[in-house]
């Protein structure tokens, strides 16, 4: 629509100095002749006759499409039957001009070198095609729907992000900047660091810059935002969060990460300006911990789920989960860098289980808990009654024994997802003992090396048999058990009801043989991965890791 009126506007514009001066020539009353008329031989022949134009007719251009939105996509109908004439502006031809001479006899008529276009074919359909301009080409640009080019934009930045690639598509013509300008696009921004060159600080200008980017994207684009991040700031942090807390009342995330100079007034601004705000992560920033406390204890309440990195000062952050600052807690994530080595951290589980009643996430990344006691705390509590996902997953060696275990999970009988990484002191009878029985994911492997004796070395038959019928992802790396019980184990997965369900098995470095295997593979067809390195017992060429259902279908062909 935007380009049948530029196109008729531009028409009907080019050359308006000449239509006016037509016009009056026209309508003046012509001079009395004084003596007898000229005849039309008489005219001398460089003398140019101008011609009465025609004036351009302004026509509303009639959308032939009527654009409708439904679940997942959009429709495109058309409004016009097969006996209705779509309108289209006239497109403007060139007009030659030819000078008229006195002499005409010498003077000789030059034609100019007509250009033949090599038709095109269209390879699908054989069709032969005229050679197309270059009016066609951005004609599609200009004309294709709104809300399709939204759409379009919505699949680009769940890959690219809408910051910068939203603000380079805004500056292609006025359609992509009404779509780019849309906010559903807007939902979600991620800004990262302006780049400078190594040992040099920022200048006072390109600081500016940035303020000024701030400025117009909090202003003009971030009406609607719901998750904010930044990404290895270190300065304008505040400056940031600042404008976001004043423009943006929708917020509900916000994730800093690798980031320095959080302020408590920023923090407190955030609590008061945006009342949805529930989800909080620090993970790897500096931020002052204290100004952390002080939001929590003022705005915890609201708060769902919280990210942050273990350091030297995180037990402030965890007495405030006991006082029950964050009663509506769902989600907690305490995690550290993966090379930090062995890593322990002071926890009080029955506080927690009293303070976050309500959790639903349980993570420790790379984090050995160590048994606290609290005064006034309870020895027993009623755990976490909603818990469905507890990781304490590292890559080093963990203390962590069955007892350990039973106090965090002695409540929680919808639990469904285990990670235990590392966790070469817990036992396959301490797992028996836990009170959760619709498991679908248990991660057992050992990724570290050791030579600590490792305390399960039987039992995996009973684990298998216990969850049978509800696993769906199996992670056995560098288990100690024996062939037999492997053995014993995959026969009761294989028979139990959710083999079909079965979808990734790491069995790396145990004593898996090939006739458990065969049996497994061939009752599990949505299988998409299997880990098979380093495993003793299998023929050589089979030691490695398939990714595809079809991958391990050719390996079940060659044990057949």
């Amino acid at each position: 629509m935007d380009a049948a009126e530029s196109s008729t506007g531009s028409g009907s514009g080019q050359g308006s100095g000449d239509i006016s001066s037509i016009a009056e020539t026209s309508h003046s009353t012509p001079p009395k002749a004084k003596g007898r008329m000229k005849r039309k031989s008489d005219t001398p022949h460089n003398v140019t006759i101008k011609k009465k134009k025609r004036k351009a007719v302004k026509r509303t251009f009639r959308p032939t499409y009527t654009v409708e939105e439904g679940e997942d996509m959009l429709l495109i109908i058309s409004n016009v039957s097969s006996g209705d004439r779509i309108w289209k502006p006239k497109r403007k031809k060139c007009k030659k001009k030819t000078k008229l001479s006195k002499n005409t006899s010498n003077n000789k008529t030059k034609k100019a070198p007509v250009k033949t276009e090599v038709p095109r074919k269209n390879n699908e359909d054989n069709v032969v095609l005229e050679g197309a301009r270059t009016d066609d080409f951005d004609h599609w640009g200009q004309s294709l729907p709104m809300e399709v080019l939204v759409k379009v934009f919505q699949f680009a930045i769940l890959q690219d992000g809408a910051v910068p690639f939203l603000c380079r598509v805004g500056r292609v013509c006025r359609l992509w900047n009404g779509a780019a300008s849309s906010p559903l696009l807007w939902c979600s921004v991620s800004i990262g660091f302006c780049w400078i060159e190594p040992g040099k600080s920022q200048s006072p200008a390109t600081e500016q810059k940035i303020k000024n980017t701030i400025d117009w994207l909090a202003e003009s684009r971030l009406s609607q935002l719901k998750e904010f991040s930044l990404c290895h700031w270190k300065k304008n942090v505040d400056y940031a969060l600042q404008k976001v807390s004043k423009a943006c009342t929708s917020l509900q995330s916000l994730k800093l990460s690798y980031c320095t100079g959080l302020m408590e007034t920023t923090l407190l601004s955030l609590g008061a300006g945006c009342p949805s705000l529930e989800n909080i992560n620090v993970q790897h920033s500096e931020v002052n911990v204290d100004a952390l406390v002080s939001f929590l204890e003022a705005y915890g309440k609201q708060i769902k789920k919280i990210y942050f990195t273990h350091s030297t000062k995180s037990d402030k952050l965890l007495s405030v989960l006991y006082k029950g600052c964050c009663s509506n807690l769902r989600l907690l994530e305490i995690n550290t860098k993966i090379d930090g080595g062995y890593c322990q951290m002071p926890i009080c589980i029955q506080a927690l289980q009293i303070g976050c009643s309500q959790l639903q996430t349980f993570r420790l990344m790379n984090v050995t808990p160590v048994p606290k006691m609290i005064r006034n705390t309870p020895s027993s509590t009623s755990g976490f009654p909603m818990l469905e996902e507890l990781c304490i997953a590292t890559s080093s060696h963990s203390f962590m024994t069955d007892s350990d275990l039973n106090n965090v999970l002695h409540g929680s009988p919808q639990l469904r997802v285990l990670d235990i990484r590392g966790g070469s002191r817990i036992t396959a009878t301490g797992l028996c003992a836990l009170p959760c029985e619709r498991l679908e994911s248990l991660y057992w492997g050992l990724y570290f090396n050791s030579n600590t004796m490792v305390s399960s070395k039987k039992g995996l038959h009973m684990l298998a048999q216990k969850w049978s019928n509800t696993l769906k992802e199996l992670d056995l790396a560098n288990q100690p058990f024996s062939e037999e019980d492997m053995e014993i184990a995959m026969g009761h997965l294989a028979h139990g009801a959710a083999v079909e369900l079965l979808q990734s098995l790491n069995l790396s470095g145990t004593k898996i043989t090939p006739s458990s295997l065969r049996l497994l593979i061939s009752q599990a067809p949505d299988l998409k991965y299997l880990n098979l390195s380093s495993c003793r017992y299998l023929p050589r060429g089979l030691k490695r890791i398939y990714y595809s259902h079809e991958d391990i279908q050719l390996l079940l062909d060659q044990f057949n």
